[in-house]
């Protein structure tokens, strides 16, 4: 598959296929016109184009975006390799991927910065999201074991357009967006660019679940193109949905696994009144200035403040049921989680990139500082006989769970975080050049909580600690020719358990505060790989192999139930290849491959069984996708995204397996005229069933097949 694949069978994003500077004498015209060339990525701190870089990076472009008609960060990941989609729960609702083998939470950043709070990201104001591969603590900070998230937004442009869209599909999905700049708007180098939408859509074949957002991103920059400029802008998005926590498992253990349940892929059962509203608020002011050709400073803050609040249904067939119980005999229990959360984050980066020469070495020289603060805030809410429901036949009525219901925890965390960091990259001679980075950062926590039970009896927690750890990356590239690369890189990584309350409260539905004053886990990696840029720079291959082992791992401790002990260790080996390109003129060909030898190395006795896979993470995951030119005004694609089985749970008391799928996706657009184009996008044409988003006790199905139908308005 790989050798396929590097011929030129494939699919999404290593970097969009651009065409040669002569493209418009040389080809026929193409459809879409709109974008910028994408020869590297959107974060300040790496400095060498992408096929020079020595970290794999996917990129997922506006372009693709729009042509596979996703509006939302979950569907946009689908097309990367390495990427699981996880299901969410109380203390981590939102977007929750597993990339290498490893959640992403807390790597999700807009703009360099990272992205704080749990909500579901819409992609309205995306001109690109970028996955970086890898542990990436050099550049971030904590966190980052198998990669990090990277959205970049779109900017204020020194011209002028509007753009109008809008989308409408079977599975109810409405949506309208616009976006608009203006050049000029505050004098010369100042420009203002406003994108908003409104969204609402249900999921296909799933009963009662719903989604209902609007968002808008004011923006206004000055002195663009100029020594000094200033941007200031403002994000928000609103959701209010009715979640969808899919359907229960068949308990198993690791002699007889247990399996999503074989129900009809429509039932639903939560309650009508179940709900989960997020409005996210983020202000982030940049400044850059251009000491001298040599000497560039900038600086970047961030404020943000999201709230949420919750209530969703949770279906639980009994452990104690007996294997080969007729499904039309089982009787589901709800759990009913409930309860709201403030997230308030704020951060600046300063930092400078300087060029010179040591003799015959190049340097490019980035060196800088952060401070961050984090403080939310959440209260649990315990729901106590909640009626029951048939698995087969579920009942979804209206539910007032306020008579049965107390406050289980308030809880409230303070993070400020200091780094300092400097990252090297050095030429020497025409075909080498090293990168060396070394970074400093110091943690404090501080945690206090109040439980109660059911009487209300209540239980203090207070925590204060504080965590220091360097981060350190080196690697090594070798160009045997202008249009390619062989590199070798080493980096590491540190999750401290002060993380946010998400990481301390480990379980939401026992609200267990499991990993109080637990060191950090560690983690490093080793890549070896190539990139080529092919046809005349209108493709670019490139492949990886690599390792990363995780230590110090949070098990459950033995010797203390109801917390967690660093006694595990997990190891992910693998490879992959990527290629995105036009291999003929009207003829664009991408695709990617993920080979994922994860497995628990260490664990404790009622932790992950030893030898087995990491959850959410297939050994196998690959996508193919084509798209050709029929006429200078029509183009249609194909898409396949193939992932094998996965894990659920591993543990001796439950082991969960979800089926692998393969989904093939069409899609077609046309330009009617100039500026206007239709599209047309069929989603799982053959209308699979499948578990795309999996969680230890319940696994969501994906939709079934959906059409979805929009016009582009350019002016």
């Amino acid at each position: 598959m790989a050798a396929s694949l590097a011929l030129g069978l494939s699919a999404a994003s290593a970097a969009r296929a651009e065409e040669p500077a002569d493209s418009e004498q040389t080809q026929p015209p193409r459809i879409v016109v709109t974008g910028d060339k994408r020869d590297d990525s959107g974060l300040d701190r790496i400095v060498t184009p992408l096929v020079d870089t020595p970290q794999a990076i996917s990129i997922v472009t506006k372009e693709d975006l729009e042509d596979r008609g996703i509006n939302n960060l979950n569907d946009a990941l689908r097309n990367v390799a390495g990427i699981s989609i996880g299901a969410g729960e109380t203390s981590f609702q939102g977007n929750n991927a597993s990339l290498r083998g490893f959640t992403t939470r807390n790597d999700l950043f807009v703009d360099n910065i990272r992205d704080y709070g749990y909500y579901y990201r819409d992609a309205f104001d995306d001109e690109a999201i970028e996955v970086l591969k890898g542990p990436s603590s050099i550049l971030f900070g904590r966190g980052s074991t198998g990669g990090v998230i990277h959205r970049v937004s779109k900017k204020p442009k020194l011209d002028n357009f509007a753009r109008a869209d809008v989308q409408v599909g079977l599975d109810d999905t409405r949506r309208i967006a616009g976006d608009v700049n203006l050049a000029g708007i505050a004098g010369e180098g100042s420009a203002f660019r406003l994108n908003g939408f409104y969204h609402e859509s249900a999921i296909e074949d799933r009963d009662f679940g719903r989604s209902e957002r609007w968002g808008i991103a004011p923006k206004i920059a000055f002195g663009l193109g100029s020594q000094t400029s200033l941007q200031l802008s403002y994000v928000h998005q609103t959701e209010r949905n009715r979640p969808d926590y899919g359907i229960p498992w068949i308990p198993g253990r690791f002699e007889n696994p247990g399996a999503p349940a074989d129900v009809d892929r429509s039932n639903y059962y939560g309650f009508t009144n179940d709900f989960l509203n997020t409005d996210a608020n983020i202000v982030t002011l940049k400044l850059d200035h251009n000491v001298s050709e040599s000497l560039q400073l900038r600086s970047q803050t961030r404020y943000s403040l999201n709230k949420r609040s919750f209530r969703y249904s949770e279906a639980i067939i009994p452990a104690t049921t007996p294997q080969g119980t007729p499904l039309d005999q089982i009787t589901v229990s709800r759990n009913l989680f409930q309860g709201f959360s403030t997230d308030e984050f704020f951060q600046n980066q300063t930092d400078a990139k300087a060029e010179f020469d040591t003799g015959a070495l190049r340097h490019v020289l980035i060196f800088g500082g952060e401070l961050s603060l984090e403080n939310p805030t959440t209260t649990y809410i315990t729901n106590f006989n909640v009626p029951s429901t048939s698995l087969t036949d579920p009942q979804t009525v209206f539910y007032d769970s306020t008579p049965n219901s107390f406050v289980r925890l308030r809880a409230r965390s303070r993070s400020t975080a200091l780094g300092l960091f400097a990252i090297d990259t050095i030429e020497f001679g025409e075909r080498w050049r090293a990168i060396v980075g070394l970074r400093w950062d110091s943690f404090n926590t501080r945690f206090n909580s109040a439980g109660f039970d059911q009487a209300g009896a209540q239980t203090d927690t207070a925590v204060d600690r504080t965590d220091r750890n360097l981060s350190y990356r080196a690697a090594l590239v070798y160009k045997p020719t202008s249009a390619g690369s062989i590199y070798v890189g080493y980096a590491n990584s540190f999750n401290p358990s002060g993380e946010g309350i998400e990481s301390l409260i480990s379980a939401g539905r026992s609200v267990a505060q499991a990993n109080i004053n637990l060191d950090p886990e560690t983690s490093f990696s080793v890549e070896f790989g190539t990139k080529w840029n092919l046809f005349g720079d209108r493709a670019l291959l490139s492949a990886s192999v690599f390792r990363i082992e995780k230590d110090q791992v949070r098990v459950p401790d033995p010797a203390f139930p109801g917390f967690n002990t660093l006694g595990g260790k997990q190891r992910v080996d693998g490879a992959e290849i990527e290629f995105n390109g036009e291999i003929l003129p009207g003829w664009s060909v991408r695709g990617s491959y993920a080979f994922l030898d994860s497995q628990t190395l260490e664990s404790s006795s009622a932790g992950p069984i030893v030898g087995q896979p990491l959850i959410l993470t297939a050994r196998h995951m690959g996508t193919l996708a084509t798209s050709y030119d029929v006429t200078d005004r029509l183009n249609i694609g194909a898409n396949l995204i193939a992932t094998g089985e996965r894990l659920g749970q591993n543990t001796p008391g439950s082991f969960l397996i979800a089926p692998g799928f393969t989904l093939v996706d069409l899609s077609a657009k046309y330009e009617i005229v100039d500026g206007v184009i239709a599209r047309v996008v069929v989603n799982n044409l053959f209308d699979e069933l499948y578990y795309e988003q999996l969680h230890p006790v319940h696994v969501i199905p994906g939709a079934g097949r959906t059409a979805l139908a929009s016009l582009q308005w350019s002016f």
